[in-house]
């Protein structure tokens, strides 16, 4: 059976407990040895088949107990509670990789190393991204608080700029490499302070990240 054909665009935070620079975005094996991370995402324009998406928050929460790609991950998928049925039932596909080309999304892609899906939460996502300031601040209630800001020079205490571009990467084009810090009251444990954190402009579809 044919893929409901779906795009959205926006942008993007991520948070994880690598050093700051993320070795797995270079294929190089996880700081800790292990993966812990969330990535949430505004969504600007966006729809799933006929089912219209712009101005909804979605994201989600996943642990690996080694490296990504050996599996076993637990995943846990939170969308924005004003959402309606519908758009509940489209952003939950997309968040597990369902109607995807292989290797089209960081959703797909990540949610075949998965093993344990928990199931899926409905909650208000407060969620401001500054592309250009490089900070961002998320609250999901009674369950999630993270912020992100420029990397800093250990010496001069200044920002530090570091941008990314991955030109056939499966998450997105071109990231903008900031600190990020977390904390959860979540099934899955994110503790972070001062780990990698990157804020992308993305626009994913069925068939992998639009260029």
């Amino acid at each position: 059976m044919a893929n409901t054909e779906w795009t959205l665009q926006g942008m993007e935070f991520a948070n994880c407990n690598c050093d700051t620079g993320c070795p797995c975005q270079f294929n190089s094996l996880p700081t800790h040895g292990n993966c812990r991370a969330h990535t949430f995402f505004q969504i600007e324009h966006g729809r799933y088949g006929d089912v219209v998406l712009d101005g909804l928050r979605a994201g989600l929460i996943a642990m690996w107990p080694g490296p990504i790609h050996q599996g076993n991950g637990t995943w846990l998928s939170i969308i924005d509670e004003r959402a309606n049925p519908a758009q509940r039932a489209a952003l939950e596909a997309i968040s597990h990789g369902k109607d995807t080309d292989p290797g089209g999304s960081i959703f797909q892609v990540f949610h075949t190393t998965v093993t344990q899906v928990l199931p899926t939460e409905y909650r208000r996502i407060d969620l401001d991204i500054d592309y250009g300031a490089r900070t961002a601040t998320l609250r999901v209630p009674g369950l999630l608080e993270s912020s992100g800001e420029s990397i800093r020079n250990p010496v001069t205490g200044l920002p530090h700029q570091a941008r990314v571009t991955l030109p056939t990467g499966f998450e997105y084009t071109e990231a903008e490499f900031i600190s990020g810090k977390a904390t959860t009251t979540a099934p899955i444990d994110l503790e972070f302070d001062g780990t990698h954190a990157h804020l992308a402009n993305f626009h994913w579809s069925t068939h992998g990240v639009v260029r």
